[in-house]
């Protein structure tokens, strides 16, 4: 697959990532914790009934320059334990109006760097809600992990407190890459690692984490990466595109100063990992996950049975409404969004005070759940038959393209560079227009203006 530099410049603006719908930006200042709870007791009515739950650790021993998380660093350890504290208090606000039948299908640690923080702390979370909800059979248990921060003693306990998924965010094999962007390498090799991960337990799998786009990478040092990922055998595989967002996060800043990738290198260091990857046997799932090909996520793939949240991609087994834990973490119910105060300190006062600690959100209207229900579709199965949504959502077709208002002109220049091929009812995304499905996207989104917001390049 080659990418001509004259679709790079036209497709490389800013479009949202889609990780919600409508976008986190939409999200309004006057949505409070009252509103917060009428979302609670509404999703109990609501399909998925399933729970996924979200936990966010924000501490980390440093800051990585590159990062674009909600983070606190912890030179004063004191706000660990209250924060632990506040956790499990907000664990109990909130469960007090889910129904007691539903169940658990997956736990999503992240950061931050959950690992930053003693593991009887995370076991204390993982017990608490064990005693609080249902659960359903072999729930997957993820925790994101910093290699540098893992040992043999720490994952013996970690796995004792039930974690079935590790990722491990390598970000780079290269260590003058990672002392350029201020992280720190893994203390063990990653192989034996993953090896104490495995032990005694073969269904544990293990992701590694990429990023390309930072400073002194090029295509033949990320390939490199990816020749030594390979060789340590993965579960699954993600490359994630650095998000250059200065305006949001400072410290990005630094990484001008020393020599961010051209848009055109990035691409090349995309590609040759693409092919390399799929010579090697791994099947591309969305924008950057690469999975074997007796994987979940590849054969619901096939069966157009793929789903996505803000917990990543997912297949129907595990995928719930989203109620999400601690400093920042945004909630994701069929009816709507809640986000959390972002700093540590207001959100354990806020939660020690009785009060959620919603600061933002939005109740989604039923036009914006058949939007939300089309673009999530298409960025997780790579086409769209509006006949077949139509009967999947339970309204006319003619009704979906009124509501979704398809950018008619972009279409058409989508099918003259060979982004889409058109089919009876709908098209499907090339190769070459995968790389490019957020602009996609956003065609399909009556609500994205490209100057309105500030998002990251689709590149």
């Amino acid at each position: 697959m080659q990418v001509p530099d004259s679709l790079l410049k036209k497709y490389n603006v800013p479009v949202p990532r889609y990780t919600s719908y409508p976008p986190a930006n939409h999200f309004s200042d006057n949505f409070n914790g009252s509103n917060y709870k009428d979302l609670l007791v509404e999703s109990n009515m609501l399909q998925p009934e399933l729970i996924s739950i979200y936990i966010h650790i924000p501490f980390c021993n440093k800051m990585c320059f590159y990062c674009g998380c909600n983070m606190c660093l912890t030179g004063d350890k004191k706000l660990i334990k209250p924060y632990i504290q506040a956790l499990k208090k907000e664990i109990a606000m909130v469960a007090a109006h889910l129904d007691k039948n539903r169940e658990v299908a997956q736990i999503h640690y992240g950061g931050g760097t959950p690992n930053s923080i003693a593991s009887e702390f995370i076991k204390e979370i993982n017990e608490y809600l064990f005693n609080t909800f249902e659960f359903i059979d072999k729930p997957e248990i993820a925790i994101e992990a910093h290699p540098a921060h893992l040992n043999k003693k720490y994952l013996s306990e970690l796995k004792d407190a039930g974690f079935n998924r590790f990722s491990m965010g390598i970000q780079d094999f290269n260590e003058e890459v990672l002392k350029a962007v201020n992280r720190d390498p893994a203390q063990m090799p990653v192989q034996e690692l993953m090896q104490l991960m495995r032990s005694d337990n073969p269904e544990v799998a293990v992701n590694l984490d990429f990023i390309y786009g930072l400073p002194l990478q090029t295509p033949a040092s990320f390939v490199e990466t990816m020749e030594k990922a390979v060789q340590l055998q993965p579960d699954r595989l993600v490359t994630f595109s650095y998000a250059h967002v200065p305006w949001i996060k400072k410290q990005q800043k630094i990484l001008e100063k020393r020599g961010l990738p051209s848009t055109e290198t990035k691409m090349e260091m995309f590609l040759a990992a693409y092919h390399f990857l799929i010579h090697a046997g791994y099947h591309a799932i969305g924008l950057d996950h690469y999975v074997r090909e007796n994987d979940e996520l590849f054969i619901a793939l096939k069966n157009k049975q793929l789903h996505r949240n803000f917990q990543g991609y997912a297949t129907r087994r595990t995928t719930g409404q989203v109620y999400a834990f601690g400093m920042s973490a945004i909630s994701q119910t069929e009816s709507g969004y809640a986000q959390n105060e972002k700093d540590t300190q207001a959100y354990i006062d806020k939660i020690e005070s009785g009060q959620y600690a919603t600061v933002k959100g939005m109740h989604v209207s039923q036009e914006q759940i058949l939007v939300r229900e089309i673009i999530t579709h298409l960025m997780c199965n790579k086409e769209i038959d509006w006949q077949e949504m139509s009967e999947k959502l339970n309204i006319s077709e003619e009704n979906l393209n009124k509501i979704a208002q398809p950018d008619k002109a972009a279409f058409e220049m989508f099918k003259k560079d060979k982004l889409i091929n058109p089919k009876a009812n709908g098209f499907e995304v090339t190769e070459l227009g995968s790389l490019f499905i957020r602009n996609i996207a956003a065609a399909l989104d009556p609500a994205y203006k490209e100057q309105q917001q500030k998002y990251s390049k689709s590149v």
